[in-house]
């Protein structure tokens, strides 16, 4: 794993050198293509050193940081052209695929919330450095004081954790039965995920965050939650089993009610981010029934959610660099001017809703499967939750592609061959993935 760190390392005097916004691009998706080259399936760990080691977990968490932070830097063409300081927004980025690499390839429990933590200085610079709104400042305090508030109660359980185990290695850890030391755990996670009552943060921060920021925070920070959780939980299987239960109904009943809030929503950015909350309901309720199947589907769901969330995001950005405006009532009818950016729009809004053969609907059988096993109550809440789903997704696609122009649309560009490539290489892995996804399974 430290070669993979050096790597990214070796950009940063790249940047300080001036070069070319496109050879760091380049040198990205190098690094990226290198790393899923690495792949063995004959190891349970791969890149022992130091601390540091991934698992398939791991790595697919890794790999999901490093493709998604390539595709930032593509997104992210407009600041590179106003030279709207360029060189500072890679150097942030390359610092956060940094501490998101040591977050999740950490084997040490104080190292993972160490990085874990570090992740949300260069996301806060983002947001308050390339925001478009005056608002944007009130965005980044309240995305880091959710965290830093939930985060200091973790810190004194990791204190006690070391007090009872005399290590904070994760394959040293094994159960406690304490709900004190449940809630101190893992409620930086569920605020991470983002659990329903604790998910406020989440749509101020993705409506005020340049693109970048958006698609970071859906593509890969909100996978922390649930990868923290995955790891922690075998401390708790004595008190999840009798008290998972609540955080489950809240997190699918809460999954609904914003599906519900989906379908009213006139901003698209909004609707997209409050649609993440719903389908991470879904990714928390199948981690917590501690089923081999819960956890392979919530798996297959981060890794679907964080590819066709940033490339729905994406979309919405096209939109807005073009209308200067994210209203869902003003961006109508684009399927008469841009009928190419019609078709993606329906690919992504299609694998948001579950449809075959997307990524999204392996995880959502599996987590159907994990829930309904749990308990048959929950049958009728992940019924509506799914259908609202596909509610909302059609909503977003119907409202922005027919009806009539907005009159006070007079010109704006046409849609460019990077902007497409964007787009593929979104659609493309959360397609292509369902073919290979029997490698998932080496999981269990």
């Amino acid at each position: 794993m430290m070669e993979l760190v050096f790597e990214v390392l070796f950009m940063i005097p790249l940047v300080f050198m001036g070069v070319n916004f496109w050879l760091v691009l380049t040198v990205f998706f190098f690094i990226t293509f290198k790393f899923i080259l690495s792949f063995n399936f004959m190891s349970m760990y791969l890149g022992m050193s130091y601390c540091f080691s991934v698992d398939l977990l791991s790595y697919f968490m890794v790999l999901l940081s490093l493709w998604i932070c390539s595709l930032m830097i593509l997104a992210s063409e407009g600041i590179y052209k106003k030279n709207f300081y360029w060189e500072l927004f890679l150097l942030m980025i390359i610092f956060l695929l940094l501490s998101l690499i040591l977050a999740f390839s950490s084997l040490n429990l104080f190292v993972f919330y160490l990085f874990f933590e570090v992740s949300l200085i260069p996301t806060f610079f983002l947001i308050i450095g390339w925001g478009f709104q005056p608002e944007r400042i009130v965005a980044g305090v309240y995305l880091l004081f959710y965290t830093l508030v939930f985060s200091l109660p973790m810190l004194l359980s990791l204190f006690y954790i070391y007090k009872v185990f005399h290590s904070l290695e994760f394959c040293y850890l094994f159960s406690v039965d304490s709900v004190l030391l449940y809630i101190c755990m893992n409620f930086v996670f569920f605020v991470k995920m983002p659990m329903f009552f604790l998910h406020l943060w989440l749509p101020k921060a993705h409506v005020e965050a340049p693109i970048s920021g958006s698609m970071i925070l859906a593509g890969v920070m909100l996978k922390m939650g649930g990868y923290g959780l995955m790891r922690v939980v075998k401390i708790f299987i004595q008190v999840g089993l009798k008290i998972n239960i609540y955080f489950m109904v809240i997190s699918l009943l809460g999954g609904l009610i914003v599906s519900l809030m989906c379908i009213r929503q006139s901003d698209m950015k909004m609707l997209i981010a409050y649609s993440s909350v719903s389908h991470m309901g879904m990714v928390l309720g199948g981690i917590l029934t501690f089923s081999v199947v819960g956890y392979w589907g919530a798996l297959v769901l981060m890794l679907a959610h964080g590819l066709c969330s940033s490339g729905l995001f994406c979309l919405a950005n096209l939109l807005y660099e073009r209308t200067h405006s994210r209203s869902i009532y003003l961006n109508k009818g684009f399927i008469n001017v841009f009928p190419n950016l019609s078709f993606w729009w329906f690919l992504l809004c299609s694998s948001n809703m579950a449809a075959p053969p997307s990524l999204n609907l392996l995880g959502e059988i599996l987590l159907i499967n994990s829930l309904v096993i749990y308990s048959s109550c929950f049958m009728f809440i992940v019924f509506f939750l799914t259908f609202y789903s596909a509610v909302y997704s059609l909503f977003l696609y119907s409202y922005t592609q027919h009806g009539s122009m907005y009159s006070g649309l007079y010109s704006f560009l046409n849609i460019n061959v990077r902007e497409y490539l964007l787009l593929f290489l979104h659609w493309v892995p959360l397609n292509i993935l369902i073919l290979k996804s029997g490698c998932l399974v080496l999981m269990v």
